[in-house]
């Protein structure tokens, strides 16, 4: 779900009790819609991450470093100038909005005591983040909006900062008494559903909430608002009452869905959800900044990993779905070759009859002994051709269809092992952290040729980086590594593992290369489940609950002489069936 205006009040609450009176110590920006305020107060030091991404706008504390870029840009560069060492009086939310209003005291140019404010509007495909003086006045946004893209409000620097406009025809679901709701519900006719009624009628609540609401006061999600008993609003009077009650109280927790099934995250809210009834697992976070980054940082940081990666992306996507085109034609020409004793048939029959066959017939009318009941056939013959010739035709049309069926298994075999490397290197993609990964990406992609000539040589121009694989120990004290791409599996694998290490990897499913490094110990069925775990975590079955994953020692592993990197043959080895567990995987991780 978005971030809603009541959830974001109770994040708000959390972040503000911790940083007010603190000064922000140093600004990054490692993203073009991001930034991380590190901030030191008198809790200690913490880092504050604002998004104005339109898929995941937030606010809430990070943990982790984040890569930034060799040049900081512009916007970053101007709140280093305007906030850097400022003390944060306050962080406020205007009137339920999805807004929140860092008020700043710092000092100008001159070294005179000045207010700044830092606002982030999230609001969807809308968001922005704006710092604006005490006169009003935009200092500058991390995206301007000027008249081309918006005729009704233009952010740029120099104007009058204006609040986003109103929503129409809605109230403050807070300011309403049980009384007027209950006559408001009376009132509404037509037959859209409780949970609509009541988005389109209250701000700052999310569809989840609506619906939430709506199936505690009726036992449905959208039943329709006219057919609404009195029993039913006297419910809903208690329901929205004691929602209210609860948020202002302050007993907002944070709470994260996971689908029953699968654990997959799916949605979050500041109260519990029942509506799903038994198809969802609801966990309880330690707060709120735990559950946005649970629910959005490794999400938000695939899609900047793809956005970065986006060259890279698009060449790969494009080589493979050409394969894909290629081998489809290839394996229809092959099933054709599979009817060729047709031809090997009519020479052979055309041979038996030369001595009734001459130059310059159509057709053949001839015996057909190969079929047990002798019947008379008719085959064509080209009028050029003396009978002898069109026999030779015949022949070689098998032949040609013998060698091509050879020719055909052989490219289709190397296309389906190109085929299997490029969907090897997309999931690669899929696991990229940062920088140094891509860039050693682009290193194997080159080596393998997928990359054009320009690009290698954009390549040669650039600042080898380093990147290492995954790093786990296993809760009994074995250590465990993963490869991140094929290159880092084939040094994994094939250099840097003991003969006596243990390999895993998923049965038929593109992923990583797993070693568990044993120095000479007896691995425990602890360390082999887990290490099998991190094979099928680090894989595209991640999700899936029973993977396949093979595993064997180092020693039995052969690599063909040419093979693509990544690739490794074995004939030794048994099959473990794991399901991953995302919470036990991250916990084992070597930060």
């Amino acid at each position: 779900m978005p971030l809603d205006a009541v959830c974001l009040r109770a994040v708000l609450a959390e972040i503000h009790a911790r940083i007010a009176g603190g000064r922000i110590e140093k600004v990054y920006q490692p993203d073009r819609e991001e930034i991380v305020l590190q901030i030191r107060g008198g809790q200690g030091p913490c880092k504050l991450l604002l998004s104005a991404s339109a898929a995941a706008p937030r606010i809430h504390f990070i943990e982790q470093n984040r890569e930034n870029p060799a040049a900081p840009p512009m916007f970053c560069m101007l709140l280093r100038k305007h906030i850097q060492g400022a003390k944060i009086v306050s962080l406020t939310q205007p009137s339920l909005e999805r807004m929140a209003v860092l008020e700043l005291d710092t000092t100008d140019e001159m070294g005179v005591p000045v207010k700044r404010y830092l606002i982030a509007e999230l609001m969807g495909k809308y968001s922005n983040l704006i710092l604006k003086g005490e006169d009003d006045r935009i200092i500058d946004a991390i995206r301007r909006v000027d008249g081309d893209i918006s005729g009704k409000r233009q952010i740029l620097p120099g104007l009058f900062y204006h609040m986003p406009p109103p929503q129409e025809h809605k109230v403050d679901p807070f300011s309403i008494s049980g009384a007027g709701l209950a006559a408001a519900a009376a009132r509404a006719e037509g037959e859209m559903g409780l949970d609509k009624w009541l988005l389109s009628s209250f701000f700052g609540l999310s569809p989840l909430l609506c619906r939430e609401l709506a199936y505690r006061a009726t036992g449905e999600t959208g039943k329709p608002i006219s057919l609404l008993t009195e029993t039913d609003r006297d419910h809903l009077v208690q329901v929205f009452t004691d929602f209210c009650e609860y948020m202002n109280s302050g007993k907002a927790q944070p709470y994260l869905l996971s689908k029953a099934e699968d654990k997959t995250v799916f949605d979050f809210s500041c109260l519990p959800i029942t509506q799903y009834e038994n198809l969802v697992q609801t966990t309880v976070l330690p707060d709120f900044s735990s559950l946005l980054a649970a629910f959005y940082e490794k999400k938000g940081q695939a899609e900047r990993m793809h956005r970065k990666a986006g060259d890279m992306l698009r060449t790969v996507t494009a080589a493979r779905d050409r394969l894909v085109r290629k081998l489809s034609a290839q394996r229809q020409e092959l099933a054709k070759t599979h009817d060729r004793e047709k031809y090997k048939r009519k020479g052979e029959l055309i041979s038996a009859n030369f001595y009734q066959l001459e130059k310059g017939m159509a057709t053949a009318k001839v015996i057909d002994y190969y079929d047990p009941n002798c019947p008379e056939v008719e085959i064509t013959l080209d009028l050029r051709l003396t009978p002898q010739q069109n026999a030779q035709r015949y022949f070689k049309l098998y032949n040609k269809a013998k060698t091509a069926e050879l020719m055909l298994t052989e490219q289709i075999g190397a296309g389906e092992r190109e085929l299997d490397y490029l969907e090897s290197v997309l999931a690669a993609i899929d696991e990229a952290e940062n920088e140094a990964d891509l860039a050693q990406l682009r290193e194997e992609l080159t080596q393998t040729g997928v990359l054009s000539h320009r690009q290698q040589r954009n390549m040669r121009r650039q600042k080898p980086a380093r990147s290492v694989p995954y790093e786990y120990r296993t809760s009994d004290g074995f250590s465990v590594w993963a490869g991140k791409n094929n290159l880092q599996n084939d040094l994994l694998s094939m250099k840097t593992a003991f003969k006596s290490d243990i390999w895993f990897h998923t049965q038929k499913i593109h992923g990583s290369h797993v070693i568990l490094v044993t120095d000479g110990r007896e691995p425990t069925d602890t360390a082999m489940t887990e290490a099998a775990m991190i094979a099928a975590y680090h894989s595209k079955a991640r999700t899936s609950a029973g993977v396949p994953v093979d595993y064997t020692e180092v020693r039995n592993l052969k690599k063909p002489a040419g093979a693509k990197p990544g690739f490794v043959i074995y004939h030794v080895y048994k099959t473990a069936f794991v399901t991953p567990d995302e919470t036990l995987i991250e916990s084992l991780r070597v930060k």
